[in-house]
């Protein structure tokens, strides 16, 4: 059975200790980075050993969201357009913007699915407040009701390719300034604005999202903690005020947003006990093996139903097929209109 830990590896081969930790009854995901491609071979290579290790098999991530964000660029994949395109496009022409989406979401996750990656975390939902050096181009829109149209187009496009969506950053990553790689952010606005603007879309796409996000920034007003470790946000609005069944993950818990909840084990802890479903612990292996031993954590129902929520459904499309497949060639055609604007 798989847990909640979602680890990295470092190359585009699996070295012996990475196979260990990857059977680690506490590890469930493995999130990979550009580092892992050389080629299309390699990838589906490297993929299929991943996922031969364990029954059921481990989830295969990656941050495939388009522009700056895109880990995965060389053919045969697809340079998606920065997000921001898309709602530069809703402001010219709303119906092509949806078509666009839609098409740009099916092509991402057809592309991965075909190099047996299972989900990416996509769509990103912050506003564009022209606040956040981290967020910039990635933002949709300023408007939240464009950036839930928009990604409820992405979702449906990665959906009819068998992949799940992750709404980011929950509840906003917009209005903090700081980047939260490098920074603990500060967002000191009220609870009802942010609730009002910012968490909007995941009130609105509600079940179209398989998971969700938390921001590693902290909302004075709410909570003294981030919202990735704060229950007032995962379990007090998330779940309860918003309905949120899927699943939750943690942002990378080696970023300074995170390092206010102490070591690596104690921010693991921190955000399963706050209400993440998943714990990211990226580029350092010793902190990986040590969160995989330090952990406390129990299987239930509920986590199982979640899993669900983000695993693949659906056989997906061998490399060759798809690329002479006819709708998949038009939505890249799509794609690739938007990524030349």
């Amino acid at each position: 059975m798989l847990g909640p830990v979602v680890i990295d590896v470092a190359g585009t081969r699996l070295t012996q200790g990475e196979r260990r930790r990857l059977r680690h009854p506490h590890a469930g995901m493995v999130i990979l980075f550009a580092r892992n491609f050389a080629s299309a071979a390699q990838l589906s290579e490297l993929t299929a050993e991943i996922h031969a290790l364990r029954s059921p098999p481990l989830v295969v991530a990656v941050d495939q969201e388009g522009g700056r964000v895109q880990r995965f660029r060389e053919p045969p994949f697809t340079r998606l357009p920065a997000m921001a395109k898309l709602g530069r496009l809703w402001d010219e022409d709303v119906l092509r913007a949806c078509r666009s989406a839609m098409s740009i979401g099916y092509v991402m996750a057809a592309e991965l699915r075909a190099h047996g990656v299972d989900l990416s975390f996509a769509p990103v939902l912050d506003l564009d407040w022209q606040r956040s050096s981290a967020i910039g181009d990635r933002a949709l829109h300023a408007d939240a009701r464009v950036v839930t149209l928009l990604a409820a187009q992405l979702a449906h496009g990665m959906a009819l390719a068998g992949m799940a969506s992750c709404g980011k950053h929950f509840p906003g990553h917009g209005w903090a300034a700081a980047d939260s790689h490098v920074a603990a952010p500060l967002d000191e606005r009220s609870r009802a604005q942010i609730l009002a603007h910012d968490a909007a879309p995941y009130r609105e796409l509600g079940i179209a999202l398989g998971g969700v996000m938390p921001a590693h920034v902290v909302y004075p007003q709410v909570d003294d903690r981030p919202a990735g470790f704060s229950p007032r946000w995962i379990r007090g609005v998330l779940r309860r005020r918003l309905g949120f069944g899927g699943a939750v993950f943690s942002d990378d818990l080696s970023m300074e947003g995170a390092s206010v909840a102490g070591g690596i084990v104690e921010r693991g802890q921190a955000a399963l006990d706050a209400g993440c479903d998943f714990v990211l612990a990226c580029n350092d292996p010793v902190a990986a093996e040590a969160l995989l031993e330090g952990i406390r954590w129990r299987r239930t129902a509920a986590f199982e139903r979640r899993l669900a929520r983000v695993t693949p459904r659906g056989e997906a499309w061998p490399l060759p097929g798809l690329l002479r497949d006819p709708a998949y060639r038009a939505a890249r055609a799509a794609a690739a209109a938007v990524a030349a604007r």
